[in-house]
């Protein structure tokens, strides 16, 4: 009540309280600390904030090069002495999802122009996931995201800068973005690179693996291949269906750090010119206040409402590797817990694939990020902190005050138009008590198998497999486990077990092949478990549970599964144990003795890299449910 009243009478508390410090002392008596802080930082913003001495002109005076060297590269006389601000992107040839980002890069850097700062371009491009699926390329990935923060760190310490723009789509680029603003933290403004159309028939790229596991059964002709190849990624954007890109484009809005209303939308549209382009003012409005770097913005809070969001939109798995490691650079702990704390009774409302019927582009035209807020409103903290220097409350009522869902609204007709449909916003984000689900999108199963914990994302998986008893068929690499597959050497009532690709063991790759040779067969999509200490595509449905931990490199007792042993998979009681051996039932006390008998047995396998990025990332690499992040 005292922090709504200090909101709507600001200008009247501000002088009163320069006058009078006993009002002061008063207010802060009855204000919890976490309010005052929050309320010292409103204030700030709303007043204009106190003029920060920039640092960029703090290091001008430092290294007599620094004008010079600007200038031979681009820069006025007058720039220099402009609040500098570094535009980090991930653009490149790489992916549509960083090939179009250049363009908005020059429209954060108008902005900032307008604002009165000067922009400098940053590049670390990202690879794809897409690109590299099925060959060992993949195993480079969840490295990638590393690498990115790394560069990051450079190009903002290297050299002065007051705050950053970072702009990028995808998968590794987005959390590698986020983790690199949070160990550098000037201020920041996120850009999330929006996605691309669908295809004609509504054609997405998360098909494509069951139209190759189709085409390899033979139940389609190689022209019905190529034609999906060739109509799947109609435009620039990460994939149209709510995958990890998608998701990590959602967290960065819901953390508070991208502004209200830009994550996922349509990167043809309009609309995200004009926000790359207002990301950039905003950008040198926080360089000159105090107290508006990530860490003055992200906190526990922020995290456990972004994690409400993603339950909502039934998020993808890999984001229980990129949240944690985001938060690891704030010094908030996150963990598998906390996702399958925050999921247990919340509510699943995106109907958008993988899980749900409509490409993704339908989130936006639906309302976004703040629609699905809005309908989790009660369970969300309100008062949390935002790049706009308003609180999330005041953005939500903002957006309904600004035209932004009749825009939304407007691009969901033309969407109708364009496949000949009519569906409404409620079609796309149920209403909270309409709830698709209402436990949440993931669980964190526990047992023998999985002391440290494994991630299954219910939502993507048949009911039939919920409550299971299966036999063990233990593969050493997705090569083999995949053959095994295709060519029907795996039966009903199997537990396919693929190991030694955790990121220690070979960087932490995607089974998304598997994955989907197993959830596109009819009969085995329905009767059998892929478990893996690797982890999964995004795109990836089914019966699949990925981030078994302790990985098997490191002799965890994934790596002890035998052929023919029982295990038993209870999502609903969140269980992943070892029950029987050799088709036989054996009780808990018999297994761990098993268990301490095999691994006497067990032998370290020589790493797989010897040299380079892969070697580091598998010394270094924390366990999957602390997020994969580097250790040093």
């Amino acid at each position: 009540m005292v922090y709504r009243f200090i909101i709507k009478n600001y200008h009247i508390y501000f002088s009163t309280c320069l006058k009078n410090a006993l009002v002061i002392s008063k207010m802060m008596y009855w204000c919890t600390n976490r309010l005052i802080s929050r309320i010292i930082l409103r204030l700030n913003c709303l007043a204009g904030g106190k003029i920060m001495n920039l640092k960029s002109q703090e290091m001008r005076k430092l290294a007599p090069e620094l004008d010079p060297l600007r200038i031979g590269t681009g820069w006025k006389k007058e720039d220099l002495g402009k609040p500098q601000i570094m535009v980090e992107s991930t653009y490149g040839d790489s992916h549509p999802g960083s090939g179009h980002l250049n363009i908005l890069v020059e429209e954060v850097r108008k902005g900032i122009a307008e604002a009165g700062g000067f922009g400098a371009r940053y590049f670390c491009t990202d690879i794809c996931d897409g690109e590299s699926q099925g060959t060992d390329g993949i195993n480079y990935s969840l490295a990638s995201r590393e690498m990115i923060a790394n560069m990051i760190e450079i190009h903002a310490n290297a050299t002065p800068f007051d705050a950053g723009v970072y702009l990028s789509s995808c998968d590794k680029g987005m959390p590698g973005n986020l983790i690199g603003l949070a160990r550098v933290n000037i201020p920041a403004v996120v850009v999330p690179g929006g996605t691309m159309n669908a295809g004609p028939e509504m054609l997405t790229l998360e098909q494509l693996g069951m139209y190759s596991a189709k085409y390899e059964r033979g139940e389609i002709d190689e022209a019905k291949l190529d034609w999906a190849k060739c109509n799947a990624c109609p435009s620039c954007g990460a994939c149209s269906f709510i995958g990890t890109a998608s998701t990590m484009q959602i967290m960065a809005e819901a953390l508070g750090l991208a502004l209200p209303g830009s994550a996922l939308m349509p990167a043809a549209s309009p609309d995200l010119l004009a926000y790359a382009r207002e990301a950039g003012r905003q950008a040198v409005k926080l360089a000159q206040t105090e107290n508006m770097r990530p860490s003055d913005i992200v906190t526990m809070e922020s995290f456990e409402n972004a994690i409400l969001v993603h339950a909502a939109i039934s998020g993808s798995t890999n984001c229980l590797l990129h949240i944690p490691a985001i938060a690891h650079e704030f010094g908030i702990e996150i963990t598998g817990d906390t996702f399958d704390r925050l999921h247990r009774n919340a509510r699943y409302l995106l109907d958008v694939r993988p899980a749900g019927r409509w490409p993704a582009e339908c989130f936006y035209y639906a309302g976004g990020v703040p629609a699905i807020m809005e309908e989790i409103k009660e369970h969300l903290y309100l008062d949390v902190m935002t790049v706009t220097g308003k609180t999330l409350g005041e953005n939500l009522d903002d957006l309904k005050k600004n035209g932004f869902y009749k825009k939304c609204d407007k691009w969901l007709q033309e969407f109708n138009q364009r496949y000949g449909i009519k569906i409404s916003k409620e079609d796309i984000i149920r209403p909270y008590d309409k709830a698709i689900g209402t436990d949440g999108s993931i669980a964190i199963l526990r047992g023998n198998l999985a002391p440290e914990g494994a991630v299954i994302k219910h939502t993507a998986c048949p009911k039939e497999m919920f409550k299971s008893v299966l036999r063990a068929r233990p593969f050493d690499s997705e090569e083999e486990c995949l053959d095994a597959v295709l060519k029907h050497k795996v039966q009903k009532g199997d537990a396919v077990f693929i190991r030694y690709e955790g990121p220690k063991g070979s960087g932490m790759p995607e089974m998304f092949y598997t994955s989907e040779a197993i959830s596109s067969d009819k009969e085995l999509g329905k009767s059998i478990a892929l478990i893996t200490d690797g982890r999964f595509s995004g795109a990836s449905t089914g019966p699949v549970i990925g981030h078994c931990s302790p990985e098997a490199v490191d002799g965890g007792p994934i790596a002890l599964v035998e052929e023919g042993d029982l295990i038993e998979i209870d999502v609903m009681e969140r269980k992943l144990n070892i029950i029987g051996i050799a088709g036989e039932r054996k009780t808990a006390e018999e297994i761990d003795e098993i268990l301490k008998e095999r691994r006497k047995n067990w032998r370290p396998r020589e790493p797989k890299y010897r040299k380079g990025v892969l070697r580091l990332f598998s010394q270094h690499a924390a366990s999957p449910m602390k997020g994969a992040y580097l250790e040093y």
